[in-house]
């Protein structure tokens, strides 16, 4: 998904080096100021000859440290716009790819998945996703450059107090290394009951009513105190284990920066290194050790993100509805219907309906009657095509309707759920709904057809009054009326 904004990467990633670059050289140039000073201080105590502070040689070293001071804010700043605006497109491009493939799931898919889970998805775990990347991609960046350059720059300086750097970085490495694969098991869990806790969130808001109707609040609190309890504890245990990282890095930054403090020290007094770079040397095992507190700070978000992105790509790997059709329907509908030595059931395991055979010629009413569980919805189902049949076949106008454009088939039928349900808008945009080309004129003729235009011609606003989120502010009845 950040492929699309290549150009915004590469310039905040060009930033971002220049940047640690500069930072980088830091401890170097003030390192040269106090080699001069202190070296000449020495001198001019010791009464040498000639001895003098070359305050021009300093003040050049303090401005280009100014000019270096400058430049780290402005690429700083550049960075972040650029990562930003890559970072924010990536993250509407990947909601809207989720919205398209919600779109494009089969009716089984949410049958099997709960409503509060799909939609942390969509918006919880995208935004932890994209808060991650807007923080991980800079410093991560920042954390891999730094120890390259002050790798070079203890090198540079002394390769011997390097060489005592370079065996604690490994030790480091292999210490966050080992708390990440304990904690990472613990965040995808966190994920999942995360998800868990919006669906019983969403599916208690939605039929608040009925808990009140049977007095279930008590329950509802107590089930949602469990789920809340499972969040927490495994929530304090992914925390715990990621901040566990960083003290256990920082212990042995502290031994690395003791060892050379020490040696650095004879080293100096030894007269095989100056104070300024001593200096600087002690200031580079925190720049190098920096980067690893850094990463390990890190550790926890990124093993969220990590948990997150897997939960949205779930999604989007998600096959598709089968859209294909060989056939079209170039004949008029006239409402010949028949199911054919039909079989289906939603799990091999439990078998539903066998070998079901039925005709339903046009001008006939058929009403569905049966107990629950056998098969009334399955059959709706099984006829709009939001399930295909194991086995016979459903035909209309003598035409299997596997082989017809699930569009194009589904727009000769007008259906009225058991659940009513109005969007949020206008009357007249509600009723428009299912032929976005209808006139307004059509719109009345409809609603008069279902002995709904004199009450929606009472409201205030009539046809132009705006139903709220939940269409609470009509009867259910007026609801049902609408829907029809």
């Amino acid at each position: 998904y950040l492929k699309t904004y290549n150009k915004q990467l590469i310039l905040a990633l060009v930033l971002l080096i220049i940047n640690v670059l500069m930072t980088v050289v830091e401890p170097f140039l003030l390192g040269l100021a106090i080699t001069e000073i202190t070296q000449n201080v020495v001198d001019i105590a010791r009464g040498a000859e000639g001895a003098a502070i070359n305050y021009e040689y300093i003040i050049t070293i303090l401005i280009v440290y100014v000019i270096r001071g400058f430049i780290v804010q402005g690429t700083n700043y550049g960075s972040n716009v650029y990562i930003t605006i890559a970072v924010q497109n990536m993250t509407r491009d990947l909601r809207d790819d989720i919205i398209r493939k919600i779109h494009r799931l089969p009716v089984a898919y949410f049958d099997r998945n709960q409503f509060g889970d799909i939609l942390g998805r969509i918006t919880s775990d995208v935004e932890t996703v994209s808060h991650s990347l807007q923080q991980g991609i800079i410093q991560v960046t920042t954390a891999f450059f730094s120890i390259i350059f002050v790798t070079i720059m203890m090198l540079t300086l002394n390769w011997q107090l390097a060489l005592i750097v370079f065996i604690s970085m490994p030790i480091s490495y292999f210490v966050a290394q080992s708390v990440v694969k304990i904690s990472q098991q613990h965040f995808k869990k966190q994920a999942d009951v995360l998800g868990r806790m919006n669906g019983f969130v969403q599916e208690n808001f939605t039929g608040f009513n009925i808990i009140r109707l049977y007095g279930r609040e008590d329950s509802s609190v107590e089930e949602f105190r469990t789920i809340t309890g499972e969040l927490a504890d495994i929530g304090f245990k992914a925390s715990f284990l990621s901040s566990l990282m960083m003290p256990l890095v920082s212990v042995v930054s502290h031994l690395a920066y003791l060892v050379v403090a020490v040696v650095g020290g004879m080293f100096t007094i030894a007269g095989r290194l100056t104070v300024g770079n001593l200096q600087a040397f002690t200031q580079y095992v925190w720049q190098v050790n920096q980067p690893m507190q850094m990463l390990s700070q890190l550790t926890g978000l990124l093993q969220a993100a990590a948990a997150a992105i897997n939960r949205v790509l779930e999604v989007i790997d998600e096959t598709d509805e089968d859209q294909s059709f060989s056939d079209s329907m170039d004949i008029g509908f006239e409402g010949d219907v028949d199911f054919d030595d039909v079989s289906f059931s939603y799990s091999p395991d439990n078998p539903l309906i066998q070998n079901f055979n039925v005709n339903v010629s046009p001008g006939e009413t058929i009403a569905i009657v049966g107990p629950t569980g056998a098969g009334k919805t399955t059959l709706i189902n099984l006829l709009m095509r939001f399930y295909d049949v194991d086995s016979g076949k459903i035909t209309v106008e003598g035409k299997d309707i596997r082989t017809l454009s699930r569009q194009e088939y589904r727009s000769l039928f007008g259906m009225v759920l058991q659940d009513t349900w109005l969007f949020e808008g206008s009357i007249k945009e509600n009723l428009r709904f299912g032929n976005l080309a209808a006139t307004d004129k059509e719109i009345i003729e409809a609603a008069e057809v279902a002995n709904v235009d004199h009450f929606i011609r009472t409201l205030p606003g009539g046809y132009d009054m705006v139903m709220n989120e939940e269409s609470s502010n009509i009867s259910q009845g007026q609801k049902q009326l609408l829907t029809i």
